[in-house]
């Protein structure tokens, strides 16, 4: 369960990989990044070129006008952010980009969505129910603070 705004910082991060390799159009972009992905990730350009555009504000990337097509290209900036990346991880950048994305259409990662989706649902029916009784509201407070405790020493 990622986020639009981490989906797009991982996928950004992607971005800097492949043009760390050299130039590519977005559409090149979109098309490796699926293949990176094992078939377990559709890039779309509601996904890509928000994130390009924030990398391009960010100045970690160049555009390059040749022909009628954008090329992008890889800042000192973004390059500077794949150094410290290195730096951070031990493991390779494509192995867990793949592993990321095979996970999340598992059976398991669906399930575990579920599953929080309808904790979601009955978390909001329980929150507007404690607005008019100070009681639950303790009571909801004590539940998650216990749920959140468990999680933190369990780790899960």
């Amino acid at each position: 369960m990622i986020d639009i705004k981490r989906r797009r910082g991982f996928v950004q991060l992607a971005i800097l990989h492949l043009l760390e390799e050299g130039p590519k159009h977005g559409y090149q972009l979109m098309k490796e990044l699926e293949r990176r992905a094992g078939g377990f990730y559709s890039a779309s350009a509601g996904t890509v070129y928000p994130a390009l555009q924030e990398l391009l504000e960010q100045e970690m990337i160049e555009l390059l006008l040749e022909s009628e097509k954008k090329i992008y290209s890889l800042g000192d900036k973004g390059q500077s952010r794949l150094n410290e990346y290195s730096k951070q991880k031990t493991e390779d950048f494509w192995d867990n980009w793949q592993a990321r994305w095979e996970w999340q259409n598992s059976s398991e990662a669906i399930q575990l969505k579920e599953t929080l989706d309808l904790w979601e649902d009955e978390l909001r029916k329980a929150v507007k129910a404690s607005r008019k009784d100070k009681e639950k509201t303790v009571q909801l407070t004590a539940f998650i603070q216990s749920i959140t405790k468990q999680l933190q020493k369990e780790n899960l």
